[in-house]
């Protein structure tokens, strides 16, 4: 391999690191919204409270879903280094718009999207991994289903626990637990996100003949996107973090304990399975379910549906993105 090529891989896996920091700059508010609109934490303490757990996830899970994302989205036989590039910037430029106005969109669908735009650009529709995408599109769609669910019945149960304690009582205890539902969440997060680009970063590799005739996801790929996304989880995107922590429902230290709770729970279960779900569909499905156990006009619909706008869009849009990025380095290079 030459010098050329090899500066080219270098650069392609630091913008995949840079997808992965702006992941977690995006994605902070999933980790922090509940805990910062609580008051149980001030926002400097809940990035770095939430930065730390963000990484030891590493050392809890494998790396289910960095391979699906690496050989379950688009056929590896057919990747190349700007079909990779292009689904990262497709993935990074809707990230970015996504956070300027505000709306919790999923990195992990930009990122799919990119890849299915890219893929189709280059090999037609028989490129992509059918049976990977419709694993990964029926839950966009579940997760935060499930999120919901979980959110209300969680909410309830405990609503129940504590119908004998008082509310001054409820809100101490519940403030000490929310920090541990943080923390839990906050793994759930970790683990599920920084294996995208695990994913990417390994096939990128693995392409390029750099890892023999075996998929595998190296040691140091799993420890430096864990390491990154916990960075862009520290500098926090505090636009979104408003949306998710008071523009939904209001929430206080019971209902964030519930709505942290039941997002860890079916995020945990799917990163076991191997499937890259959304940490932002699922959270912000939980938030609704337990703002739902009020009235449902505790849940400000409206903002819900400009949310699950976003969701809709994010796949289509970032893989047209993605392929227009594609079509211009072909025509830039060649």
């Amino acid at each position: 391999m030459d010098s050329h090529s090899l500066a080219f891989i270098v650069f392609i896996i630091l913008t995949a690191l840079v997808f992965d920091f702006i992941n977690g700059f995006h994605d902070a508010a999933n980790s922090i919204a509940t805990v910062v609109s609580t008051r149980v934490l001030r926002p400097k303490q809940a990035v770095l409270f939430a930065a730390f757990f963000n990484f030891i996830a590493a050392f809890f899970i494998g790396v289910q879903v960095a391979k699906t994302v690496g050989t379950g989205i688009v056929n590896p036989a057919v990747v190349d280094n700007f079909l990779i590039l292009s689904a990262l910037l497709g993935a990074i430029a809707w990230n970015l718009i996504t956070w300027w106005l505000g709306l919790p969109s999923s990195s992990s669908h930009a990122l799919i999207g990119g890849l299915v735009g890219a893929g189709i650009v280059k090999g037609g529709l028989k490129v992509l991994v059918m049976k990977g995408i419709i694993k990964t599109a029926i839950f966009i769609v579940l997760s935060p289903t499930i999120g919901l669910i979980l959110g209300f019945v969680i909410m309830i149960l405990v609503l129940n626990l504590s119908r004998h304690s008082n509310v001054r009582k409820a809100d101490v205890i519940f403030r000490r637990f929310q920090l541990f539902s943080a923390a839990i969440f906050s793994i759930s997060h970790g683990m599920n996100d920084a294996q995208k680009t695990m994913g990417i970063i390994a096939i990128v590799l693995f392409s390029s003949g750099l890892m023999g005739s075996s998929f595998y996801i190296p040691y140091w790929v799993e420890i430096s996107c864990y390491l990154v996304i916990a960075l862009g989880t520290m500098a926090g995107g505090w636009r979104i973090v408003k949306t998710m922590g008071t523009k939904i429902t209001k929430l206080q230290p019971m209902g964030g304990f519930c709505a942290e709770t039941s997002a860890a729970v079916a995020i945990i279960g799917a990163s076991i399975a191997g499937i890259p779900v959304s940490t932002t569909h699922t959270i912000t499905g939980a938030i609704m379910g337990v703002g739902a156990t009020k009235r449902l006009t505790a849940v400000r619909w409206g903002i819900a549906g400009n949310i699950i706008w976003a969701w809709v869009l994010t796949i289509p849009l970032s893989a047209l993105m993605s392929a227009a990025f594609y079509l211009s380095l072909n025509t830039f290079f060649y």
